[in-house]
């Protein structure tokens, strides 16, 4: 695929992101769609009680429509290409789609029930799990008609190994944890969208190594979309993505790392996100065995704020390891 297709599609998604929030912002302070800060989170959050909700519409229409303009360009331009295999990479890119937009959807009601309450909880954590539990059967359900019918976990340099049935009930509990561990990211301004930027830029570069065109069409858009999502993110934030927005982003992030059924190469690109979930899950361990906690909050970017780092410092030091990891990531998969 010409490189100019990905351009294009970065592009096309910045710009219409950015022009949505001169739109989105005023429209959900208008329906009084605001955020309600937690209140055992850092004091200083509390600045930032009533900040406009569900930004995640930004990225999330900018992203749907540069992929299907710039699928449709590249299907023009190299019609033999765009259409092979019987449309088998526009299915997966449809099937990735989909996904991200049903986890969407269920962080949409979350944040509506937040706005509508005017509390900080919205869906019961077994509602939303129960939510997650179907969208994930049906997703590896998607991939096995489209081809993926391996039940094998490969272990860069070391081989494979067979789960057989077991494989499906690790993928779902894997999909699940993954996409909720970029859900905990989205914590600090700016922060969940930048790291997704790289972790996009990333797999970017993988999809081009192992020919996953439409992927990467995918991985340039979602790329762009954040970007223009954090004309109004970064610190101080105009407009959060709420559960709307990071839970499209962790539909997304599973969907590039599972076609290319790479699941640890997955966990080392996205390793940023699996650290602020183990964060939550040691604290909650430690605190009910121990009685005593590991950080100072979690999840773990709390922890940098109350040891004196600025937003600003831990956005930058964040996207740095997902950078470096994302360099190493590919030279795994080159070699």
């Amino acid at each position: 695929m010409p490189y100019w297709i990905n351009l294009i599609a970065a592009l096309v998604s910045f710009v219409l992101a950015a022009l949505t929030g001169k739109f989105l912002i005023p429209l959900m302070r208008k329906l009084h769609f605001g955020q309600t800060i937690y209140e055992t989170g850092p004091s200083w959050h509390k600045s930032k009680n009533g900040t406009p909700l569900m930004g995640g519409f930004m990225f999330i229409i900018s992203t749907v429509v540069a992929c299907a303009l710039c699928w449709g360009i590249w299907r023009i331009t190299n019609r033999a290409g765009a259409v092979e295999d019987n449309y088998l990479g526009l299915k997966k890119l449809v099937t990735g789609l989909v996904f991200a937009l049903g986890n969407g959807l269920i962080g949409f009601l979350d944040d509506y029930i937040k706005a509508i309450k005017k509390q900080n909880k919205g869906l019961n954590p077994k509602q939303k799990m129960a939510m997650q539990f179907v969208l994930s059967v049906l997703f590896l359900g998607a991939l096995y008609i489209l081809g993926d019918t391996s039940t094998e976990i490969i272990f860069p340099f070391i081989g494979s190994i067979d789960f057989g049935i077991f494989y499906y009930i690790i993928m779902i509990l894997y999909i699940i944890f993954l996409t909720n561990a970029v859900n905990l990211t989205d914590g600090v301004d700016g922060l969940c969208g930048s790291v997704t930027v790289v972790f996009c830029a990333s797999y970017l570069m993988i999809f081009a190594f192992l020919g996953e065109w439409e992927y990467s069409i995918y991985a340039a858009a979602l790329a762009g979309g954040c970007l223009g999502f954090l004309v109004w993110n970064f610190h101080p934030a105009k407009i959060f993505m709420g559960d709307t927005g990071s839970m499209f982003l962790g539909g997304s992030v599973v969907a590039m790392g599972f076609i290319t059924h790479q699941h640890l190469l997955l966990a080392l690109v996205g390793i940023i996100y699996i650290c602020e979930a183990l964060s939550v899950v040691l604290q909650v361990i430690s605190f009910k065995t121990t009685g005593k906690r590991i950080f100072k909050m979690s999840p773990i970017h709390h922890h940098f704020e109350l040891c004196g780092f600025s937003e600003y410092k831990i956005v930058l030091l964040f996207s740095a390891v997902a950078l470096i990891v994302g360099i190493l990531g590919n030279i795994i998969t080159i070699f």
